[in-house]
């Protein structure tokens, strides 16, 4: 792995592989949303609050979106209705 695509494509496909446990996605939420909360406490300059606010966004979408998350779960429900249509 000489350069960051090659270890961030790497290290993508191994998350994909792995099975997710339970609740995960749900703590990776809370995570994100803790992180929201301490980025808008005041004395921490704009940088951090920047920077936490930026991470909590990644924690948030990956909850949102990751393998089993909330976009795995508007798939199934968009499948059921369709069915009762």
């Amino acid at each position: 792995m000489s350069n960051p695509q090659d270890w961030m494509r790497t290290l993508r496909e191994a998350d994909e592989r792995r099975p997710d446990f339970p609740g995960e996605h749900l703590i990776v939420f809370g995570v994100g949303m803790a992180l929201m909360v301490s980025a808008g406490r005041p004395g921490r300059s704009v940088l951090a609050r920047a920077l936490i606010g930026a991470l909590a966004g990644a924690f948030i979408g990956r909850a949102a979106s990751g393998t089993g998350g909330v976009a795995r779960i508007a798939a199934l429900l968009d499948q059921r209705a369709a069915r009762l249509r």
